[in-house]
């Protein structure tokens, strides 16, 4: 896929609106992660040599269409001024905006010098805002002269900053939408092999669209987390307590079905950590998949699994992992989601593409994020592009 970038003759001198994605977590009224807010300064330094005027909109937790202080973008802001500043770009101030349009909005941008940032409000303080509203993304657009998307972890949603806006203003990707576009098109075409994904999380439901692409693309794919149950359940075999999806029973016994057809092959576990309770676990054990007993839940992958899926990784020319093995956040059960980044470090050679932020916390933990071709900023829509879904935030700015 080709996405319209911007030279320097499409910004200079011109009000353009940036879609960052600085969903960030607060603590304490603070931004606690920056990670996504320095992301967005490659973007925003490029604008400033540029000569545009730069505005950024960004959503920020789910407010659910209605203001929360506690959701306001002011802290963002405040921790985007300070990180410009550092870069010495030339940028030194970061102008709250307690607003996404009208009057306040159209003052800020009016007494904006070439070295300040207006940030506007949450955008998904307005209702109009995730239904893609024609009105909302009309005001949202009016007082700008262009439109920059270098939001990829909201790209797979069609809401009024990401689709509507660029309905009425020239349209361009971010340099971090670019480069995203570019690294996963390497997964999804043509990948070197042998090509071997590793797959975690939850729920097997978010999973599927993908598991379906992959069938017949990769070489193979290995399964864990407890998306790894109702793969099970489907065939045949009791998980006791473990998380199942149960309406989604039968769509894996197809899935099932149709790598047995293929020459993908699907990896289950051999074996998984079990206990009784996650919280306070009074009993911990190792089990074959298929010997869970019925007062147990499954928790992360086994000691033979984590040897094997190891094994299976050392060898691989492209890798793409999403999502943790176990239930990541209570010690002892980030074991396996722990052993599946060691082994990807552990093969410089191959292409590697990690998304999600369970196992990309995994990394940084770790330490192996360097070692590492490409992390994606964005876990949902990192997924869809992989799994052959059209992205209507890419849609909106395809050549």
């Amino acid at each position: 896929m080709q996405l319209r970038s911007y030279s320097e003759n499409d910004v200079r001198g011109k009000k353009v609106l940036v879609r960052a994605d600085l969903n960030v977590p607060l603590k304490s009224g603070a931004v606690s992660d920056e990670t996504r807010i320095a992301a967005s300064l490659p973007n925003i330094i490029k604008l400033h040599e540029f000569g545009a005027l730069i505005s950024v909109v960004s959503h920020l937790g789910r407010p659910r269409g209605e203001p929360k202080p506690e959701l306001r973008m002011e802290p963002v802001a405040l921790a985007l001024e300070r990180l410009l500043i550092a870069q010495n770009c030339g940028i030194n101030t970061v102008t709250y905006v307690p607003d996404c349009t009208g009057t306040a909005v159209e003052e800020a941008i009016a007494a904006q010098s070439p070295d300040t940032v207006v940030m506007l409000e949450n955008s998904r303080f307005y209702p109009g805002e995730t239904k893609n509203d024609a009105e909302f993304a009309r005001q949202l657009a009016q007082p700008f002269e262009v439109f920059v998307n270098d939001a990829f972890g909201t790209a797979h949603r069609a809401h009024a900053s990401t689709v509507g806006v660029a309905e009425h203003l020239p349209a361009f990707a971010g340099p971090l939408m670019l480069r995203e576009v570019e690294a996963l098109s390497r997964i999804t075409e043509h990948p070197a092999k042998p090509f071997v994904v590793v797959l975690g999380g939850k729920k097997v439901s978010d999973k599927l669209p993908l598991l379906q692409n992959l069938c017949g693309r990769a070489d193979r794919v290995l399964v864990g987390g407890a998306m790894v149950f109702t793969l099970a359940r489907a065939l045949g075999l009791s998980v006791g307590k473990s998380l199942v999806e149960e309406r989604h029973i039968d769509a894996c016994r197809d899935i099932v079905a149709d790598y047995n057809e293929s020459a993908t092959k699907l990896v289950l576990p051999e074996d998984v950590t079990v206990t009784d309770d996650i919280e306070s676990p009074a009993n911990i054990a190792n089990r074959r998949l298929a010997e869970i007993e019925d007062r147990e839940m499954g928790v992360d992958i086994g000691e033979m699994t984590r040897d094997a899926f190891a094994l299976q990784l050392s060898d691989a020319a492209t890798i793409f992992w999403n999502g943790p093995m176990g239930v990541f956040e209570h010690k002892p059960f980030d074991a396996g989601t722990i052993a599946v980044a060691e082994a990807i470090a552990a093969n410089p050679e191959a292409y590697s593409v990690v998304g999600g932020g369970e196992s990309v916390e995994a990394l940084n933990k770790l330490g192996f994020a360097a070692s590492i071709s490409h992390i994606s900023t964005g876990g949902g829509a990192s997924l869809e592009f992989v799994g052959g879904l059209e992205l209507p935030g890419l849609k909106t700015l395809a050549v």
